[in-house]
Order: C-alpha cells, then structure tokens, then sequence
C-alpha cells in the first residue's frame, strides 16, 4: 500500500504568522525561563495504564468512528505546577481509501470503540519525571484514532453490503476538544498537543521530528502551549494547529510539534508516484476539504520508505521485503537508495533552517514514532544528536533553553546511539 501527502512544505504567509507544511499550521513558540535537565534514569518505568473514556453526545452530533460508535479517549490529570497545562496526544493508525478498506478497518480499535483497550502511557506521556522530565505533571490526553483519515474527514456515511460507514474524523475531533474544554483545558496555561501518527512504519530509515514555530515574542514567555504530534497524528496537528489556537484564548500560546510526520512527494522504485494515488483516494472518500489550504487544493500537487519510496508491487519478487523489514539487512546498492530519499526529505526542510524560532531534530535510526517510547524519547538507550535526546531537545526548543535546536543526523548506519533495541514496527 502506497500513500501521499497533498501539499509539499514551503513557507507562506497568512494574517502575518509563520505558516508551513502540508496544511493550515499557526505554531507559536515563545520563550520560558527553565533551565532543569533530568538525568537520565538508569531503569526503565512501567507504563501506566489509565481508563477509556467515551466522548458524551457523539452520536448526537455525528461524530462517531467509521462503524458508528462512539470515539474515546484517555485522561490523566496533572498535578502540581503542571495541574493546569494540557498535552493532547492524538494516536495514528492506518488510512483507508476504499469503502472495502475501510469496512475492514471497523473490525479493529482503528475504525470502532467496540474493539479499544486502555493504550499504556509512557514515553512523552509519562509521569514518571526521569523519563518525561518536562511534561511529567501535565494533564495528559490521549485521542484515540478511528475515522481512517487523521481526524479530518466529513462526509455521509456510504454502505457496503448493508453496513453504513461514517467519514467523520473531523466532527470527532471538534467533540473531543469541546469535552476537554469543559474539563478544564479552556483555563489552560500551557498546551501540548501531540498527534501521533502511526500508518504501518512510514518513516522507518527516517524518523524525522519537525519543530514548527511563530510568534516568539507575542505572549509573555510564562505561560506557553504546544500542539505536537507523531505520524498520523503528526499529520493532524498540521491540520489542526490554526482551528486549536482558534479555540483557545488569545493570552495562552499555541506550540506545534511534529513527530515523523513529514511525507514528501516521491516516486517510488518502479517509478511510480504511488502515494499520490493512495491519499488522492482518501481525500475524496473523506472529504478532507475543509482542513487543507486552499492553495493546496488548486495546485493539487500532494506531498516513507515501506510505503511511499518502496511500497508492495514497486519492485520485483521479495527484492526489498527482507530490507523493509529491518535495514542492516539491505545491501549497498539499496542504501545508496536509501541515502537519496534522505537528501530529498532534509532538502525540502531546508526552509525550516532559517527560521530562528523553528526546530528540527532529524535522526537516520531505523525506527518509527519516537515521542511516545520509553526508550527513544529519554533513556539510556535513546538516540542522541549534539548529545541529546529527543525529550532534551523537544525541551530546549519548547522552553527555549537554547536558540538553535536544528539537529540533523548524518546518513545511516554512522550515529552509534541508534540502539538495536529501538521498535523498528
């Protein structure tokens, strides 16, 4: 299965904020004075589990998952100084583009309620405040995903075999806000939202963690909010980040950061744009109109390596299953491969580089959604650039404890902090 995102990243203005990456994204990053660094803990904490809830009045205003019941989510409330800031978590999982695909998807967690189990918190979602030295504290919100199109979609259901399916990820995210408002995110002082994005190892070569930002000196540097994600979820927060600054007060800021969720437009190896097909699909059964820049639109041009530079059918026989499946297996031939599907992704961030306020940490382990692992976001095994860890860097650009937080990783296999115990699903 091959996939496309619908727009390339490239800067442009709108109502006098940074804008960039492949939707609508108003990011503000502004300035805090704090200067803590956790060391890094030397076991590993258990995760936590936390209860399911379901989201009250779903149906009423058709915000359901793709089989009709009603979508949920996961709640952790703060504690201390972190009693009122807020990071919102929405998960990823895999697309449909076809009634018949997304039929399937109502048979799991990914497209019904019916199927969800409490997902373990741990990673960027931790309390443990060794692992998660800086959101540990935090009311701490995980979205779970079941619309099949990144909580974007709005469109009638359509009915396969007598079965009604519903496209209606947009109303579910809408809902999900409107619920976390009355519980207490409207008096937030700070949030992160993070969006995870998942979709069966997209960005494994290249996990690439995108720090998107605005507006440095708009609020004072005390209170601060940040709209983060990963994946799938990445994807959303670039969609929603201009509507979630829209819902929140003008004195609270909004920060945005995007977690192996940048997808370029490429052909793959049968010279194919495949992606481009996929997402074509997703956005019309959807009807992923209303959260796309309208430039996107009219150029209709959409902008990583299982299912966009090598998806099944692009190449001969098994040729690259066994290297898909685990890069140490991939000859020299498909590494030099692999090394120029890097170039291309580092040179279309390359607009991030002169924006002082912007970040980016782009490491070439072979693994897939960092943020939310105990081991890749802040451990003893975590991959590092400039000597630091994802979390470490994800706080320095988020408190602004250093200026310039734009670490780019050299090409695989030469960073020895890529540990064999990294996920690579």
């Amino acid at each position: 299965m091959a996939a496309e995102l619908l727009s390339p990243l490239l800067p442009r203005r709108r109502r006098g904020l940074a804008v960039a990456a492949a939707a609508p994204l108003l990011a503000l990053l502004l300035v805090a004075v704090i200067f803590f660094r956790a060391p890094l803990t030397t076991t590993v904490s258990s995760p936590e589990r936390v209860d399911l809830t379901l989201v009250a009045g779903a149906r009423e205003k058709g915000a359901v998952c793709l089989d009709g019941s009603p979508p949920a989510y996961q709640l952790r409330r703060g504690s201390g100084s972190g009693a009122h800031n807020w990071l919102i978590y929405l998960e990823g999982g895999s697309w449909c583009n076809t009634t018949q695909s997304c039929y399937a998807q109502t048979m799991s967690n990914f497209g019904s309620s019916k199927f969800m189990r409490p997902v373990n918190f741990s990673g960027i979602l931790s309390k443990d405040h060794l692992e998660n030295p800086d959101f540990y504290d935090w009311n701490i919100v995980y979205v779970r995903y079941c619309d099949g199109a990144s909580f974007a979609g709005d469109a009638e259901g359509e009915d396969l075999d007598g079965t009604k399916l519903f496209f209606r990820g947009l109303r579910i995210w809408e809902a999900v806000v409107d619920e976390l408002m009355g519980k207490g995110m409207d008096n937030a002082k700070q949030v992160f939202l993070d969006f995870t994005w998942f979709v069966q190892g997209l960005h494994k070569a290249l996990t690439t963690q995108v720090l998107l930002q605005s507006h440095p000196t708009l609020f004072s540097p005390i209170f601060q909010t940040l709209l983060t994600g990963c994946s799938a979820g990445s994807l959303a927060a670039l969609l929603h980040c201009d509507n979630f600054r829209g819902r929140l007060p003008q004195e609270v800021p909004v920060k945005c950061l995007s977690d192996a969720g940048f997808f370029i437009d490429v052909k793959d190896l049968s010279g194919e744009r495949s992606i481009w097909s996929f997402f074509n699909g997703v956005v019309h059964l959807h009807n992923i109109r209303e959260v796309l820049p309208k430039d996107c639109l009219q150029n209709k041009d959409p902008t990583e390596i299982q299912n966009i530079l090598a998806p099944n059918g692009s190449y001969p026989g098994q040729a690259w299953s066994s290297c898909k499946a685990d890069i140490r297996n991939c000859s020299s031939t498909q590494i030099d491969v692999l090394h120029g599907f890097r170039k291309k992704l580092v040179s279309k961030l390359k607009v991030a580089e002169d924006k002082r306020n912007w970040g980016l940490f782009i490491d070439s382990c072979f693994t897939h959604c960092q943020t939310p692992s105990n081991i890749s976001w802040h451990s003893p095994v975590s991959p590092r650039l400039d000597d630091r860890t994802i979390a470490e860097a994800v706080g320095d650009w988020y408190f602004g404890r250093r200026q310039d937080v734009k670490l780019i990783d050299c090409e695989y296999p030469c960073n020895p902090t890529c540990s064999s115990l990294l996920s690579t699903a």
